[in-house]
């Protein structure tokens, strides 16, 4: 499977920008977050926006995540917040210097209100399509959650968007010299997307990953084990996230990846074993979540 990165490379390299010239403090930006934001912070409190490296930045609020990748034909964003989350992201892009009327892409990690909530406003506010999965699609376009999601009556909704495309793992979305590797990862929820890309510094180029929220969370009535082959995806999912190259992995709640603290370490976010580790971590719940349910019989 991960051979189709190969043909792929050279495109994903040509994303690769030199680092712009404004004359930002990357250590003042991080600090300026740490100082504002704590861990598992609340989801609308705004949050100081910050290079994340080369062309990538944080642009979420202190407790909900969403990535802007620029570039010279326009940018894309990943995920865009709660519903009172979108115009805080919006914000932190002009904060940033960029204009919401240059992102020509949205993405998402998974389909429920907290990620997708703003994504709507965002798409009226820059025309921008947005790539969906598959599996996701239709709760995008309704703004319901759908019967197949664990959490199926505990999450509210959200303002509709519209779908421009549909992908499955690694097909990948482009915009220019940007392109993203979409890996489906369901578990959260069925439609959940994690995304992997290069960014460059000159010409140091690193893999980031935004590894979707995968913690195996349910409404009361909700018993994983009694869906073997969503188990078995959920499964490949995680292996084949613990599987990608991967040099900085950064998460939609991003204290689920101990965001806050890396940014403390001397090596900042970068942490090679970071996506198998997060994998590692989701599959060791996962086995508790499904022998505390036979436990529970």
């Amino acid at each position: 499977m991960f051979a189709r990165l190969i043909p792929l490379a050279a495109m994903m390299l040509a994303g690769c920008a030199s680092v712009d010239t404004e004359a930002r403090s990357v250590a003042q930006d991080r600090q300026a977050f740490l100082d504002t934001c704590e861990d598992w912070d609340e989801w609308e409190k705004p949050a100081p926006p910050f290079r994340i490296y080369g062309n990538s930045y944080y642009v979420g609020t202190c407790g909900i995540a969403a990535i802007l990748i620029t570039g010279e034909d326009g940018h894309v964003l990943i995920d865009g917040g709660s519903r009172g989350g979108g115009p805080l992201v919006e914000a932190s892009i002009r904060q940033l210097g960029y204009r919401i009327e240059d992102v020509k892409t949205l993405l998402h990690s998974h389909e429920h209100f907290d990620h997708v909530g703003g994504l709507a406003y965002l798409q009226r506010k820059s025309g921008a399509q947005l790539v969906a999965s598959h599996g996701a699609a239709k709760a995008l376009e309704s703004g319901e959650v759908q019967p197949d999601d664990p959490q199926y009556g505990m999450e509210g909704g959200f303002e509709p968007i519209t779908v421009a495309r549909k992908v499955r793992s690694f097909e990948a979305v482009s915009l220019g010299k940007i392109a993203l590797l979409p890996l489906t990862t369901p578990g959260h929820t069925s439609g959940a997307l994690s995304w992997s890309w290069w960014s460059c510094e000159k010409t140091d180029c690193k893999v980031l990953v935004y590894a979707d929220s995968l913690s195996p969370v349910s409404s009361e009535t909700y018993r994983y084990g009694d869906h073997p082959e969503y188990i078995e995806s959920y499964r490949a999912g995680l292996k084949a996230l613990a599987d990608l190259p991967c040099d900085i992995v950064i998460t939609p709640h991003p204290s689920a990846s101990q965001m806050l603290a890396r940014m403390q370490d001397e090596d900042g976010l970068v942490d090679k074993a970071g996506c198998r580790s997060y994998a590692s971590g989701v599959e060791a719940r996962l086995a508790k979540r499904l022998s505390d349910e036979v436990g529970a019989e």
